[in-house]
Parts: structure tokens; sequence; C-alpha cells
């Protein structure tokens, strides 16, 4: 890329980061209050719905880029569809942030999406298993394709609960993955992180602690939404799909914290889809540290796994799958340490 192209697109992105700011500004004037209560990790009524601002920012730059510029109009056109699947999630999740529908309705939203981008092509066709080599997935490809997404989706969803957290580590994974997409040629993979990161941009100084808006779900649904399909596209990179890793990589500490809460709350008997304030995050919180502290943290953990990404892309196919064990030891010093804390506070894990 010149340099006259880079300054083109992060003037681009900087028009969206303000474009977002402004919906951000108008979200907080006309606000979807959350109420604290048992579970909140904030004492007074906010405003939600902050992630508005990300998915209009997304779609303007979406829209403009089709419109003006000949390597937008997509030779992948089943991302058109894609796009119009994650608008839908955003919309039920935005009625979410209103009304509070149910799970049940949530999920099946999340499932028709998911369905979409499969429909339309998105979805892993094969995979490199370590002393197994290149396996052809057939239509269980199809199948954990769907319950990447939507588990992705959720994922982020539930980690969204403190601060600055998940908006700071969706900020720093889609700049990271701009720059590994255009350098590995995903034109399209470039313009969808990079929006995305122009519309975090915008909306994270209003949600540093101590928060003037939340995100609510209609920022981090799309927001997942959005990252699991890069992901499955980003697989595209490599023969063997395993360029598939780089997006979980790149959130490997919003999906360690959201897969151990879920697995351990299920090994002790609780209702894995009740409310709850057990995860690591609100744990580390509730055990005395502070609210930017652990945000930054987790901004710590997205740095170290760009990183790591970036190291993927150099690595033999063989080693690849092992770069994630680096992530995986930092993410258990992570528990050990807030499991420490937790004990010396006298918190139960079952509140």
């Amino acid at each position: 890329m010149t340099f006259e192209a880079l300054t083109q697109h992060l003037l681009f992105a900087l028009g969206l980061a303000l474009l977002s700011a402004a919906v951000v500004r108008l979200m907080i004037r006309w606000p979807i209050l959350d109420i604290p209560n048992g579970r909140s990790a904030h004492a007074v009524a906010t405003p939600r719905g902050g992630g508005v601002g990300v998915v209009v920012a997304f779609l303007v730059g979406v829209l403009a880029l089709y419109g003006l510029a000949d390597f937008a109009r997509l030779a992948e056109r089943q991302f058109l569809g894609v796009i119009l699947a994650a608008l839908a999630i955003a919309g039920v999740a935005l009625v979410d942030d209103l009304r509070n529908l149910s799970a049940r309705l949530r999920l099946l939203a999340q499932l028709g999406a998911a369905l979409v981008a499969v429909g339309t092509g998105i979805t892993l066709s094969r995979l490199a298993l370590p002393y197994v080599g290149v396996v052809e997935l057939g239509w269980i490809g199809a199948l954990v394709t769907v319950f990447w997404i939507v588990g992705c989706t959720n994922a982020v969803n539930f980690m969204d609960g403190l601060d600055g957290l998940v908006g700071g580590t969706l900020l720093i994974a889609c700049v990271a993955l701009a720059v590994i997409a255009q350098g590995e040629g995903g034109r399209f993979i470039y313009v969808a992180a990079l929006i995305l990161a122009a519309g975090f941009a915008g909306f994270l100084p209003f949600n540093l602690h101590p928060a003037r808006i939340f995100m609510g779900d209609v920022g981090s649904q799309f927001a997942g939404f959005m990252l699991a399909v890069l992901a499955v596209a980003a697989a595209r990179f490599d023969f063997t799909q395993l360029s598939f890793l780089i997006v979980p990589l790149l959130l490997f500490g919003l999906l360690f914290d959201a897969g151990f809460t879920l697995l351990r709350r299920g090994w002790m008997g609780d209702r894995v889809g009740a409310p709850h304030r057990t995860h690591l995050y609100q744990m580390a919180q509730r055990s005395g540290l502070g609210v930017g502290q652990v945000a930054a943290v987790h901004w710590g953990f997205a740095l170290f796994q760009a990183g790591l990404a970036g190291l993927f892309l150099h690595l033999a196919s063989f080693a690849k799958p092992l770069v994630v064990l680096p992530a995986l030891a930092v993410q258990c010093g992570w528990l050990w340490f807030v499991a420490r804390r937790v004990r010396r506070a006298g918190l139960s894990w079952r509140d």
C-alpha cells in the first residue's frame, strides 16, 4: 500500500470515528437507561445503546466504499448478505436493549444470521489437524461454523459488563486484524476491520470509567457476529484454513473467560443461562481491583495476542496451532491470580 493510499484510508477511518462519536453523544441525550441491580458493576443509572454508533459508522463506511471505491466492489458478493444479517442482529439487539427480549428470541436471531452466513458460502471446508493433516470437513464444517458464529457472538456479549473492557479489546483486535488482512490481501476483511476499529475508536472515550454510556447488546452482538464471520473469511488466507485461528487468537482473553465461566457453572450445577456476576473479570473487580485496572489488563491481553497473531503468519503450518499455547498460559496465570484474590476476599463463585 502506498503512503498516499494509507493516508486516505486513515482519514476515512477518522471521519467514521467522528461519526460514531456523534451518534454516541445522541444516544447519551436520548438515553436507554441501564438501572443498577445486584449484578451490576455501576452504581447509578447509565445510558446504554452506545453500540449504535459503531453500527451506524460501519453501515455508512461500507455503503460509501461500495459506492465510491472499486476495490470495495467485492468479488465475494456473499458478504453483502452477511452484512444485512449482522444489521438484523443489531436491530433485534437494539429492541432487546429497549424491551428486554427473551433469551430464546435472541438465540433464534443469532442462529438465523449464522445460517445466512453459511448459506452464502461463509463456512469452514477443511482444517489441518496436528499429526493428522488436512481434513475435509464436509457438512460438519457448516455445523462448526454455525456453532462458532453463535458462540463468538454470545461470548463478546457476555463479556461486556465493565467500563471500557470490551470496547478497548475490540478496538485493538480490529486494528490488528486490519493490519494482518492488508498484508495477506484480504480486501473485505481489511475494510470491515478498519471500519469496525473506527467505530470503536469513536465509542470508547465515552465508555471509559466512569462510563457515560454502555455499548449495549446492539454493539456487542453486532461486533461479535462480524468478527466471527471475519474469522471464517480469514481461513482463506491459506489452503489448510489454519488462518481461521487468527481472530480467535485476537479475542482469546474474552473467549477464555466466557468459556471457562460456562464450563465452571455447568460443572458446579448452576444454570448456565441464568444471570450472574461470576465471570473472571467480575470476580477480579469484586475482589478489589479497580474497574480501570481490570479493563487495562484485558487491553494488555489483546496487545499480547495481537503480537502472537503476527507471529502466527511466519510459522510453519505444523507449528501454527501451537501459537495458542502462550495465550492459554497467560489466561491460566490470570485465572490463578483472580482465584487467589477471590479466596482472600472470601467471595463465592456461586453468587
